[in-house]
């Protein structure tokens, strides 16, 4: 899919475009027309804008390759732009975490001919692994990384650590862009002094404190920092290699956080609204204080409550009184009428019982002649003729039986 860009231009611009002839061509390939009638100007999208860079093996780089009739430029006719075909400019590396420093080293390599058709090199996983280290993407993410540069041409794959003619001559290379720090390995003490030799290296500048040893090193320093950050995420403290203990630590670490960033929210939002706060809690008050009075004043309503109700409890709380006393009794032993009304007699005594024996006598005396009587018969009469009262005239005037 392809994409337009157009903007009218001023009249400065309109008459340069004008002497210039209508079009021109911009350093990086791009076409730029310019049409006098709708005094605007069309600028067509470079072909990497368009889609990704190919590998080095897609048929578009083949073509490409194929187009080109090698023979290597010289370094002042490449510098002039008199070879008559793209300069085929070669660069390689690692390019793992691509960063702004790649991507300065990259376009440095496309701009430093007028005409340059970039290939860049990417080492696999093997070869990276077993000579520099461990990388953090893997070669395919590195790759794709690579493709998708704008400055990038063709990416070749599985690039090699050294260079020999088989493989310049292979993709047809003129020149090797690369910074000129000399790199050693087992076998020579510079993997780029024969391309240096034969005049064909291009020397490109690092950017000073961007490189991914540097990224690394970061995130080796602020590494609770970063792994509490992917905790907050979502990830599980397996897929982080994180201990049981360690991720309790740094979730709680989080809330903290939390907590710290909700308190200082509502310190600036206290802060802000400050003013209106106090006048607020100004009016609240003057209305709980009156509503205060209302209630527990002198005159509130739960002092008439209590002065009402007061009487009412002290008589329901007061003991009664005790009963009255016995009134004294008469000079005759008599209690009075009324009190003898309001006490209730004593019940009525039992008449005492003869003995069985006086019966039994009564009965022998039935048997016996005339009034003839024994001894203990008289005995018992005297006794009862002694002058005493008899049981029929007997009364009991105590009052309490």
């Amino acid at each position: 899919m392809s994409r337009k860009r157009t903007w009218p231009s001023t009249e400065e611009e309109m008459d340069s475009k004008i002497r210039e002839g209508g079009g021109t061509e911009s350093q990086n390939g791009s076409t730029t027309s310019f049409n006098s009638s709708t005094s605007q100007v069309t600028i067509e999208p470079l072909p990497s804008l368009r889609h990704a860079a190919p590998f080095s093996t897609d048929p578009m780089a083949l073509a490409e390759r194929d187009s080109c009739h090698y023979g290597r430029i010289p370094r002042a006719a490449a510098l002039a732009g008199t070879a008559g075909r793209k300069v085929r400019v070669y660069s390689d590396g690692i390019y793992d975490m691509f960063h702004q420093g790649h991507a300065r080293q990259l376009q440095q390599a496309k701009t430093v001919f007028p005409n340059v058709y970039l290939i860049v090199g990417v080492c696999s996983d093997q070869l990276t692994h077993s000579r520099k280290g461990r990388t953090v993407m893997t070669e395919d993410e590195r790759y794709e990384a690579v493709r998708h540069c704008r400055y990038v041409d063709e990416v070749v794959r599985d690039a090699p650590w050294e260079y020999d003619e088989e493989f310049l001559e292979k993709h047809k290379i003129d020149f090797l862009a690369h910074d000129d720090i000399p790199y050693t390995t087992e076998d020579c003490e510079d993997t780029y002094a024969m391309i240096k030799a034969k005049d064909m290296f291009v020397a490109t500048q690092r950017t000073e404190g961007v490189s991914t040893s540097d990224i690394v090193a970061r995130i080796v320093r602020d590494y609770d920092i970063y792994v509490r950050r992917n905790l907050a995420r979502g990830y599980s403290a397996k897929e982080l290699n994180v201990s049981f203990l360690n991720e309790k630590k740094f979730r709680l670490q989080n809330k903290m956080d939390e907590l710290k960033d909700k308190g200082k929210k509502v310190m600036t939002n206290i802060g802000e609204k400050r003013v209106d706060i106090l006048t607020k809690w100004e009016e609240k008050s003057r209305e709980l204080i009156d509503a205060f009075l209302l209630l527990f004043g002198p005159d509130g309503r739960l002092s008439n409550i209590w002065e009402s109700s007061k009487g009412r409890l002290m008589q329901a709380l007061s003991q009664p009184p005790s009963p009255r006393g016995s009134p004294p009794p008469s000079e005759n032993g008599d209690h009075s009428p009324l009190y003898r009304s309001s006490v209730s007699p004593p019940p009525a005594k039992a008449r005492r019982r003869e003995p069985d024996w006086e019966s039994h006598a009564d009965a022998s005396g039935s048997e016996c002649s005339g009034d003839a009587t024994t001894p203990a018969t008289r005995q018992l009469t005297d006794l009862t003729d002694d002058g005493s009262d008899s049981d029929d005239d007997y009364q009991d005037s105590s009052p309490y039986l």
